[in-house]
């Protein structure tokens, strides 16, 4: 399939752009592909075959993976060390029967965001696929993932009141800490996250309050210097891409896509409130 932000991205964007910073790769399910006449940008599920490959070439070319609580101010600025952080969104029981045996065969870690609402003591689905159960959840707690906040019901937050919204934020951290005896730290935001200042101060307020330090949403980009910590860019990364768009994205080329969709958002939004 013809990809012009991949033809872009390889051929064009990265002989020429360098960006600083640290990449925060965003997957979602590890499972086989469904026919889809949807954009391969959207697309959630990377299958076992495409994310071995994906992680083989992360370990050999050097790359040290990072939990989100790893994360030090200098590596946002892009120090020579190759850092990556490996995101995992909505608690998928393919997490753990499919991606967790990669990355400890390559001795890589990742961060999952949970929503709580879907991991409980019996199989729940969500998105029509299987999510984890807690006790898979504290398996691979043990076992050095890590975890973090996804919300409790996956809603489109800025939507919500103010109540409604502290009880996501603070429900889905308090379900996660009573479960692995630990402090989570980390919240990712569901959904697109919307170009509104008002909103994401909002947000930030409840973040703090309720005790997290770092966070992560849908914007695209590599994490930097100057990002907010509580919203740090991440890049998308599913079946469709090859190791060659991989290493791109990686290196900061795909940068000039988020830029498109941050103006784009800005744009709707202006034309929205006139």
């Amino acid at each position: 399939m013809f990809r012009l932000d991949r033809t872009i991205t390889v051929h064009i964007a990265q002989p020429w752009l360098k960006r600083r910073g640290l990449p925060i790769l965003m997957y979602h399910s590890i499972s086989e592909m469904a026919e889809s006449k949807r954009h391969p940008y959207y697309e959630l599920r990377t299958p076992v075959k495409n994310f071995e490959q994906q992680m083989s070439w992360l370990a050999r070319n050097g790359y040290r993976s990072l939990c989100m609580s790893d994360i030090a101010p200098e590596m946002l600025c892009g120090s020579a060390a190759k850092h990556v952080v490996i995101t995992f969104d909505d608690g998928f029981r393919d997490f753990y029967t499919s991606a967790f045996p990669v990355l400890r065969q390559y001795g890589l870690t990742a961060t999952v965001f949970l929503p709580t609402a879907y991991i409980g003591t019996q199989r729940m689905q969500f998105l029509g696929m299987d999510c984890m159960i807690w006790r898979e959840v504290e398996e691979l707690d043990k076992a050095g993932i890590e975890f973090g906040s996804h919300s409790v019901s996956h809603p489109q937050l800025y939507k919500l009141p103010q109540s409604s919204l502290e009880d996501e934020i603070a429900g889905s951290k308090q379900h996660i800490e009573e479960h692995l005896q630990k402090p989570v730290q980390s919240f990712a935001h569901p959904y697109a996250f919307p170009a509104d200042s008002t909103y994401s101060e909002r947000l930030r307020i409840l973040l703090v309050k309720h005790g997290y330090t770092s966070g992560v949403c849908t914007t695209l980009g590599l994490a930097n210097a100057s990002s907010d910590r509580f919203f740090l860019r991440r890049i998308p990364v599913n079946g469709f891409d090859d190791l060659a768009l991989l290493q791109a994205k990686l290196e900061g080329a795909y940068d000039w896509l988020g830029t498109v969709q941050s103006m784009k958002k800005s744009i709707v939004r202006m034309v929205k409130h006139g």
